[in-house]
C-alpha cells in the first residue's frame, strides 16, 4: 500500500482526498500546516506528497524546497494557484507534477500513478539496506543504529 502525504490547509478536502484515495489502496496522512509537515517527514517515510502552495507560515514553494533539499520524494503541487508561472516555478523547484484546482479526484489518482510508474524502477521506502545494527532508507536519507537514529548533515562529519 502506498502512503501520501497531503499538506494542504483545507481541511474539508484533505478528508475527501484521504476517503477517495482509500478506494485505490493507497494510505493518507494529512497535515495543515507546512513546518509540521516537515518536522513529520523526519521520522516517517511516505511514497508521494501532494502539496498546495497558499498555505500558513510557509507557502508550498517553500516547503518544496526544504523537502528537496533532503529527499527525492515524488510532489505533486495541487493548488488554486494555476497560473502557468506557478506552474513553471513549482516544476523547476523539483514537483512532479502540478494540477490547478479545481480539479477531478480521479485525475490526482491517475497523475500519481503516473508518477508512480516513472518512479518505481528507483529506490522507495521498502528497499531498506541493512547490515547488522545499521538500517539506511536511501529514499528519505535516514540512518539509524542499533534503533536510534543518526543525524545527517550535508558537509559530513
Amino acid at each position: 500500500m502506498k502512503k501520501i502525504l497531503l499538506i494542504d490547509d483545507d481541511e474539508k478536502l484533505t478528508d475527501l482526498l484521504k476517503d477517495y484515495l482509500s478506494k485505490y489502496n493507497f494510505s493518507s496522512h494529512s497535515s495543515d500546516n507546512p513546518l509540521n509537515a516537515l518536522n513529520h517527514l523526519k521520522n516517517n517515510s511516505y511514497d508521494l506528497i501532494v502539496l498546495d502552495i497558499m498555505l500558513p507560515e510557509m507557502d508550498g514553494f517553500e516547503t518544496l524546497k526544504e523537502i528537496r533539499k533532503t529527499s527525492s520524494i515524488p510532489v505533486i503541487m495541487l493548488t488554486a494557484r494555476g497560473e502557468t508561472t506557478d506552474k513553471i516555478v513549482g516544476l523547476e523547484l523539483g514537483a512532479d507534477d502540478y494540477i490547478a484546482k479545481p480539479f477531478e479526484p480521479r485525475e490526482l489518482v491517475a497523475r500519481m500513478q503516473s508518477v508512480f510508474r516513472r518512479t518505481d524502477g528507483s529506490l522507495n521506502e521498502d528497499e531498506l539496506i541493512s547490515f547488522k545494527d545499521l538500517l539506511i532508507n536511501p529514499m528519505n536519507r535516514t540512518v539509524e543504529l542499533s534503533g536510534k537514529n543518526i543525524e545527517l548533515t550535508s558537509t559530513g562529519v
